[in-house]
């Protein structure tokens, strides 16, 4: 008899709650109040941009000429046509990364107008030299690659004029805050001489060590090597006080 009645409230309980569920979507149905929606699921990173990241570090690590599109897509782990769907031709690629690089470079080159003394001067110049790394493709292959990118041979024009413009008006600003002492006419040839290694250091430094001087590892003592000696040029025209600041600065990094 007890086990009946178990049975009947079990039931029962069961019943009402099947009841109660399908009030509830009956309700749902006819509440004519909205729900609030769940937020959508976060968008993975476009497909496009991964490429760029991936192929310029392929690029960097191995150099542009020696990177085919299929390397590409196999450490993507996506098939060949969807490459091509995103970059029909690995000169796009190159000339995206070079965009990219183009636009960071000429926001950067801005800040030559707030130099005034040989710290400001060596914070801008590590700062350009970590850019030109992180792009460091462009520089190790520069050769090959304007002879074979019409587009890169004439935009590389344009970033050498600027460059210079920048660097002449970090000289303008030391000559006003008086750490340089430098005749007019020295300013552009002087000048000139720091966009040339600024252009070419990583040449210099792939020459001394091809195997390793532009691994990840080598970054940091390359681009204290490539800042100060872009500044040594100053030296004969510097303050006293900013020459011996600038030698501190240099033996300061090399211990981090």
């Amino acid at each position: 008899m007890a086990s009946r009645a178990s049975d009947r409230r079990s039931h029962n309980r069961n019943r009402n709650r099947n009841r109660s569920r399908s009030l509830r979507r009956s309700n749902r149905r006819n509440d004519p109040t909205p729900r609030r929606m769940a937020s959508p699921p976060k968008k993975p990173r476009r497909t496009a941009e991964r490429i760029l990241e991936v192929t310029l570090d392929l690029f960097n690590r191995f150099g542009e000429p020696n990177v085919s599109t299929t390397l590409i897509s196999a450490e993507l782990g996506i098939s060949p046509g969807n490459l091509y769907y995103h970059y029909p031709a690995k000169d796009e690629l190159i000339n995206s990364l070079f965009d990219r690089y183009e636009k960071s470079l000429n926001e950067l080159l801005r800040a030559a107008d707030g130099v005034r003394n040989v710290e400001d001067a060596w914070l801008f110049f590590h700062m350009l030299f970590e850019l030109i790394w992180d792009h460091r493709f462009l520089y190790r292959d520069l050769n090959d690659l304007l002879s074979n990118n019409r587009r890169l041979e004439t935009h590389f024009q344009f970033v050498l004029k600027n460059k210079t413009k920048a660097v002449q008006s970090v000289l303008d600003g030391l000559g006003r805050g008086n750490a340089v002492r430098i005749a007019a006419r020295d300013v552009e040839p002087v000048a000139t001489a720091m966009v040339v290694l600024l252009t070419y250091w990583l040449s210099f430094e792939y020459v001394r060590d091809p195997r390793k001087a532009l691994e990840p590892e080598s970054a940091g003592a390359a681009l204290l090597r490539g800042a100060f000696h872009v500044l040594s040029l100053l030296l004969p025209y510097l303050d006293a006080a900013q020459r011996e600041h600038l030698h501190a600065l240099v033996a300061n990094y090399a211990k981090t």
